[in-house]
C-alpha cells in the first residue's frame, strides 16, 4: 500500500506491506494516525506559524526563557549535542539568515550584499541557547536571534510516525519525508529495501549508488535542492554558520544510521565540514555510516558502509 500526503514543507511518502495480523483497512489506518503525528509534530516545531513553540523562543529572544513541551525541548537537545559534536557547524541559530538568502517560495537568484551577511553572521551562535531542564524552558540569551529545527525535526517527525506504525502493528514499511527516509522490515517477497543515492548533478529521480537498508534510516543533503546559479556559482540552502554563506566543500552527503533524527542531523553537519571532517564525525556515531559527494565530485564511502554500497557509475559532472 502507498500513500502520500504533505507537510513540514515537503512531499511525504509512506510504503507499507500487510501481514495476517494486519489486513489493508488496519495497515491504512495506522499510516493515517502516522501522518497525523507528523502534522502535530508540524505545529509544535515550524517557524511558519506565529503560535508554535519555536516561533515562541524566537519572539522571546534576549527577553525571557519560554516553557516548551518534552518532544521540542528532546529535539532541541539533540540539536546542542550534534552542535558540539560537530565543532558548531550544526547551528540551529541559522534563522537568522531567512530572509537575507532566498531559497524558498520567495526565491531570489541574487546574493545579498557581504555587509548583510557579516551583520547576520554575528546572530549565529548555539551556545546562546540556554536550556533549563528543571523549569522545561529554553531561552535565546541575545535579542534578535533565532532558531529553526529545519535540519533536523523531519527527522524527528519520522521517527515519530515509525513509532506509530510498528505500534500499530506494522512492521514492514517505508517511510519518507523528503530527503529523510526510515525503512523497517523487508517487502514483501522478503527482500529488502533498496536506497538509492541520488546523483547530485544528475536529472530528477538519477541516482548513482545504491545500497540495501533495513531497520535504519538514509537521509541525504545536497546543494541541487533550493538552489540557483549566479555568475556562475551555485548557491544552495545549507549555510555554514561560520562563514554566513552557502557550504561548499560537498555536493551531496547521504547517512545512514539507526534513527531518521540522527541521519537528518548528521547529513547537514557532514556536508558543510567536507569528507575529511566529515568522516571523522561520521565514525564517531554508533552505527552511523556516509557517502559523500564532495566539491570536485569525488565519492567518499565511510568504514561502516565498506561493500555495502553499491556504485554503478561516478556522478554527472556540471556547475
Amino acid at each position: 500500500m502507498s500513500v502520500e500526503a504533505s507537510a513540514m514543507g515537503t512531499r511525504l511518502s509512506f510504503v507499507a506491506f500487510t501481514s495476517p495480523e494486519v489486513d489493508e483497512v488496519r495497515t491504512r489506518t495506522a499510516i493515517d494516525r502516522a501522518i497525523g503525528e507528523i502534522h502535530r509534530l508540524e505545529a509544535l516545531m515550524t517557524t511558519w506559524r506565529d503560535d508554535s513553540e519555536i516561533s515562541r523562543i524566537n519572539q522571546n529572544a534576549g527577553r525571557m526563557p519560554v516553557k516548551v513541551g518534552e518532544e521540542t525541548a528532546h529535539v532541541i537537545d539533540e540539536s546542542l549535542w550534534i552542535g558540539e559534536k560537530s565543532s558548531g557547524v550544526f547551528d540551529i541559530t541559522f534563522e537568522v539568515m531567512h530572509g537575507l538568502w532566498r531559497f524558498d517560495q520567495d526565491v531570489d537568484p541574487h546574493p545579498p550584499r557581504p555587509e548583510d551577511v557579516a551583520e547576520r553572521r554575528k546572530l549565529i551562535d548555539y551556545r546562546h541557547i540556554v536550556r533549563d531542564k528543571g523549569a522545561g524552558t529554553v531561552f535565546l540569551d541575545k535579542a534578535g536571534m533565532k532558531m529553526s529545527l529545519g535540519g533536523i525535526a523531519k527527522g524527528f517527525a519520522i521517527d515519530r510516525a515509525a513509532a506509530t506504525l510498528l505500534a500499530e502493528g506494522v512492521h514492514d514499511f517505508l517511510a519518507q519525508a523528503g530527503g529523510d527516509l526510515f525503512v523497517h522490515g523487508k517487502k514483501s517477497d522478503g527482500s529488502p529495501w533498496i536506497a538509492g543515492v541520488r546523483d547530485p548533478r544528475g536529472p530528477d529521480g538519477a541516482y548513482f549508488a545504491e545500497m540495501a537498508v533495513t531497520d535504519h534510516a538514509f537521509s541525504t543533503a545536497g546543494d541541487y535542492e533550493r538552489s540557483y546559479i549566479a555568475g556562475g556559482k551555485r548557491f544552495h540552502h545549507i549555510i555554514d554558520p561560520r562563514t554566513g554563506y552557502p557550504a561548499t566543500a560537498s555536493r551531496s552527503v547521504t547517512i545512514w544510521a539507526k534513527d531518521a533524527l540522527t541521519a537528518d542531523a548528521l547529513d547537514d553537519a557532514v556536508f558543510i565540514l567536507g569528507p575529511k571532517k566529515g568522516l571523522e564525525l561520521v565514525e564517531a556515531i554508533d552505527e552511523a555510516g556516509a557517502i559523500i559527494v564532495d566539491a570536485e565530485n569525488h565519492v567518499w564511502v565511510s568504514r561502516r558502509l565498506e561493500g555495502k554500497v553499491r556504485i554503478e557509475r561516478p556522478p554527472s559532472g556540471g556547475i
